[in-house]
């Protein structure tokens, strides 16, 4: 990167980003994507802020530190929020911060331990291979979930099969959390905690592991869920940020022109999902995430090339990024256009009834 300063305590190539007008508008792009998602798919949305971060030529450590630097500052709003709605369930947080801490600890040191090994390939290769991992996992989960939906299930259905029996272990010693009303293992509540502070420290956001974990394997209700995540999202930020800082991997300028787009993202997200079905967004949540698993998938000979384990030309090189770039922009362009279309069409549908209803009061009148 032309014009970059190298960090210090990252001795291992990584660099500050060479911050031009276009690159900063980019990261606002960026932010702007990853809270309309964020705030219509719910925490976890801006699991595409890291890839996309990567694409911009930002080193893998890099974008997965700006990721949990700026979403620490969004969970603190979010989590004061859900709080005032009593939908945080601060004993299961408190209980769960421990386990939340040593995995956010063993993801950093991972991280730092795959970049000295194998380099800054090595470390995108890390990161890309868990994004296809996990949202692999995720999107056939979701599939099956919408496939039962389809099928006249309930959107607010369980899983049933092992998550069922999962969340049945009843192993001791068993806690009560008052305000998620639920029952559940403390092993079970700890492996929840570790898993999300994992994915936090890994990949910059844990949400959209965290959240689906509570409810399916602890059955906490979802909205209690989602709250409460948010309350762990503060700690996880906070330790994640200090940490990839203390290393030097956090760079602030990008920290802030993503809070510039994502928290007009956010807000915008939140409001289509007063507008628009669970089952709709569920829809575009699949699709997206989906998208984002072939981006990375298709990066990987890229990065194995970087590395020397297999020939690559340049010419194909740039073709695979271009392919991968097409996958996860389009994945961006596709959920951000449907959700604002649906919104504005449900607004509009409003506004219609709303005229129709104050036409024929007259008419009465």
């Amino acid at each position: 990167m032309a014009g970059a300063v190298e960090i210090p305590a990252a001795a291992e190539a990584i660099k500050f980003l060479a911050m031009t007008p276009k690159t900063g508008l980019s990261l606002v792009g960026i932010g702007f994507v990853g809270g309309l998602l964020s705030g219509f798919l719910g925490s976890g949305g801006a699991f595409i802020m890291t890839p996309a971060m990567m694409s911009l030529g930002i080193p893998g450590i890099m974008a997965v530190a700006a990721n949990i630097t700026h979403k620490f500052g969004k969970a603190i709003m979010g989590s004061k929020k859900h709080g005032e709605f009593g939908n945080v369930d601060r004993k299961m947080g408190v209980v769960m911060i421990i386990a939340l801490f040593a995995g956010v600890q063993v993801a950093v040191m991972m991280q730092k331990g795959v970049l000295q090994k194998l380099g800054p390939a090595g470390s995108n290769l890390y990161i890309s291979l868990l994004f296809v991992a996990i949202l692999t996992w995720v999107t056939l989960f979701m599939y099956r979930d919408i496939r039962r939906i389809q099928k006249g299930g309930s959107e607010t259905g369980g899983s049933g099969g092992m998550a069922e029996k999962i969340r049945n272990l009843n192993i001791p010693p068993i806690i009560h959390f008052k305000v998620a009303n639920v029952r559940t293992s403390l092993w079970l509540a700890l492996l929840v905690g570790f898993a999300t502070g994992f994915l936090a420290g890994s990949i910059g956001v844990g949400g959209f592991i965290g959240v689906p974990a509570m409810i399916y394997l602890l059955g906490v209700p979802t909205y209690v869920a989602a709250g409460t995540e948010l309350f762990l999202a503060i700690f996880s930020g906070a330790q994640g940020a200090f940490l990839y800082s203390l290393y030097g991997y956090v760079d602030l300028r990008i920290t802030l022109f993503l809070y510039v787009g994502s928290l007009l993202g956010v807000y915008i997200g939140a409001v289509g999902t007063r507008v628009v079905r669970g089952y709709q967004i569920k829809l575009v949540m699949t699709s997206v995430i989906a998208m984002v698993m072939l981006s990375r998938l298709v990066i990987v000979p890229k990065y194995l090339g970087e590395m020397g384990t297999i020939a690559l030309s340049k010419g194909a090189s740039d073709i695979i990024s271009a392919v991968s770039n097409v996958f996860l922009f389009g994945s961006g362009l596709l959920g951000s256009s449907i959700i604002l279309f649906w919104m504005f069409q449900a607004l509009r549908r409003a506004k219609t009834e709303k005229a129709y209803q104050e036409g024929s009061v007259s008419v009465k009148a």
